[in-house]
C-alpha cells in the first residue's frame, strides 16, 4: 500500500535510510532526509508491505522548468525484489501525468541504482563522481512523461 506520509513514520524512515547506508546514501545525506521530511510531507509517501513500513518515495513538481522529479525513494533491504519500488516509482507518474505542465521527468541517483530507473524509462543524461559522497556517484536521468 502506497499511502501519504505522516509525521509518525518519521522514525521508521530514519532508521531505514540509515540500513541504507553507506551503500546507497552517503551519512552526510541523513540530515538531507529528514529536513525533506519535515519540509515536504504533502510530497512524501510511505511505502507499506503487510502492514508493515518498507519505505518511501516523494515527488517534487517545478512549475518553472516544467519537470516533475522522483525524490528520496528508499526501502528496507529485507523488502527487495517484491517490486514496491516500480510500484512507488509509477504512483509518482500518475500524479505527473495528472499535470500538463510537465514536459519532463527527472530522477537523480547513483551508479548503485540508476539500472532501476532506466527499466522505468528514464536515460542517462549526465554523471559526476564522488557526488553524493566517497564511491556514490551522481547519475542524473530523464525520460518523457
Amino acid at each position: 500500500m502506497i499511502r501519504p506520509y505522516n509525521a509518525a513514520d518519521k522514525g521508521e524512515l530514519l532508521d531505514i535510510f540509515r540500513l541504507n547506508m553507506p551503500e546507497y546514501f552517503d551519512p552526510k545525506e541523513l540530515a538531507d532526509y529528514e529536513k525533506y521530511l519535515d519540509e515536504h510531507a504533502q510530497t512524501y509517501f510511505t511505502v507499506e508491505h503487510e502492514g508493515n513500513i518498507a519505505g518511501g518515495v516523494g515527488y517534487h513538481i517545478d512549475r518553472h522548468n516544467k519537470q516533475g522529479q522522483i525524490t528520496w525513494i528508499l526501502f528496507h533491504p529485507g523488502y527487495a525484489g517484491l517490486g514496491l519500488g516500480r510500484k512507488s516509482v509509477r504512483h509518482c507518474l500518475e500524479i505527473f501525468k495528472s499535470d500538463p505542465g510537465i514536459e519532463k521527468l527527472v530522477v537523480t541517483t547513483s551508479q548503485k541504482a540508476y539500472q532501476f530507473f532506466e527499466k522505468l524509462g528514464y536515460r542517462i543524461v549526465n554523471t559526476e563522481k564522488d557526488y553524493w559522497g566517497q564511491g556514490l556517484d551522481l547519475y542524473l536521468m530523464e525520460r518523457q512523461p
